[in-house]
Order: structure tokens, then sequence, then C-alpha cells
């Protein structure tokens, strides 16, 4: 084999390898000194605007770190819909295969659940979400079900709507 198709044939297996480790830490619990998903209130902007291209976008459906409720030093990765951003960071909701009925919002099924089970927005739970801190991008949630998220989280959270 020559020394291109090795090298090729290298940097694919790290490639996969990478992945693999990506969805090995899916829904595994850990703990962190310092949560980097942290809960806010308010000041949220609206915004739909997905792109799949890498970067985590309004309207994308997104995995990253999310705190427990009840020890925000623990938590999981999970799937989070990034509803708008708050400053430079992004604004988003954790998604959920649990209807637990209060502050859930029906979202449908995407890929962002391998198991292809319907989802719940958590609508009671506005997170800020630092970029570099989103593991991977899971697919776009379309318009009808962003919009309902937005209205669910806007009976639980001041939200700054577009304009226009």
């Amino acid at each position: 084999m020559s020394n291109n198709r090795r090298l090729i044939a290298g940097l694919v297996a790290a490639f996969l390898e990478l992945f693999r480790e990506r969805d090995r830490l899916a829904g595994r619990t850990r703990q962190r000194s310092s949560p980097t998903t942290r809960r806010i209130v308010t000041g949220a902007r609206v915004e739909y605007s997905p792109d799949i291209d890498g970067a985590a976008d309004p309207g994308e459906v997104v995995w990253t770190w999310v705190p427990y409720e009840d020890d925000p030093s623990k938590g999981k990765d999970r799937p989070v819909v990034i509803i708008g951003r708050t400053g430079s960071e992004l604004a988003g909701v954790p998604l959920t295969s649990k209807n637990n009925g209060h502050g859930a919002v029906p979202v449908g099924t995407g890929a962002w659940d391998r198991r292809g089970r319907p989802s719940y927005a958590k609508v009671d739970q506005l997170l800020v979400v630092r970029e570099r801190d989103v593991r991977r991008e899971g697919s776009v949630l379309e318009r009808g079900p962003f919009d309902a998220v937005v209205t669910g989280v806007g009976q639980h959270h001041d939200l700054a709507m577009p304009s226009g």
C-alpha cells in the first residue's frame, strides 16, 4: 500500500473512531465541576435560521451536556432544540422521549433519536448553550414544531421575539 493510501486509511479510521466516541457519550451521566450549560430565565432572542453547516443554529436540534434539575453539577448529553441566542451564546430547550405532561411540547420524531421515538421539548427549561460545547448537529426542526416550542417557552420565560 502506498504512503498516500495509508495516510488516507489512517485519517478515515481516526474520523470513524471520533464518531464512535461521540455516540458512546450520548445519554451518559457525567459530573462537571463547573457546568457549561446553565439555565436562564429571560433575555433569549428568538430566531429561526437553521443551516446544517457544522455550526449550531437556531432551528436545529443539537447534542450537548444538559444539567440534571435536582443536581446541576451532574448531567448527560441530550438533544437540545436551539430557539435563539442570548448575547453571543445559544438558547435552547432539552428534548426528551418521555411525555411528562407539564411543560412538554410534542415535536415529533427526527434524526436526533436513532430509535425514532417521538420527542417532547421541556419548555420550562430554557438553557444557555456555549457553541463550543455543542457535540454535534442532529437535524433541523421543522418550522411548525419550532413555533410550538417557542410558544411553550414563552409561557414560562420572557423572550425577545423577532420583529416583522
